[in-house]
């Protein structure tokens, strides 16, 4: 995991929820504290977060399943995200996402067996004229190429 987090627990997650039901339209922010405490968005936390708001799993669900940053399994202890939007393809983000998942030995949304990586696709870091782009532990990065791909992996410890 990018830190270490601790185990998800229901009074845990039951806590988290509780912080934040003043809120108005407080779903959001409890699945984001949720998955800032926990590093994910895990399952046993749907079914609390529907008691609390009143709402079906179903509901809850669909919205956590919905936005592409929240994780629905524990990362590795780094993450590196890779831009797959068109920009970065159109100046060689294919090949650097396939050279770094070929390099790793994973899939997408995948984590090495140390542990220490989890590839993740991202479709749009904002530096589009710096392409092609990625993003380590929330630090983006621009003009990637396999060697300075190989250079954040080995920071990372993969």
């Amino acid at each position: 995991m990018s830190e270490e987090y601790p185990q998800p627990t229901a009074e845990g997650v039951r806590s988290l929820i509780e912080a934040r039901m003043h809120l108005e339209g407080p779903m959001l922010p409890i699945v984001h504290a949720i998955q800032a405490e926990y590093g994910y968005v895990p399952e046993m936390a749907l079914p609390l977060i529907a008691d609390a708001l009143n709402l079906t799993a179903a509901e809850v669900h669909g919205v956590v399943s919905f936005y592409h940053d929240f994780r629905h399994a524990p990362t590795g202890r780094h993450v590196v995200k890779i831009c797959r939007a068109e920009a970065c393809q159109a100046s060689g983000g294919t090949a650097i996402a396939e050279h770094t998942l070929k390099k790793l030995g994973i899939d997408w949304n995948g984590t090495t067996e140390n542990g220490a990586v989890t590839v993740e696709p991202v479709y749009c870091l904002g530096l589009c004229a710096c392409g092609p782009a990625a993003m380590v532990d929330g630090t983006v990065v621009g003009r990637v190429d396999d060697a300075r791909m190989d250079k954040l992996l080995a920071e990372a410890g993969a």
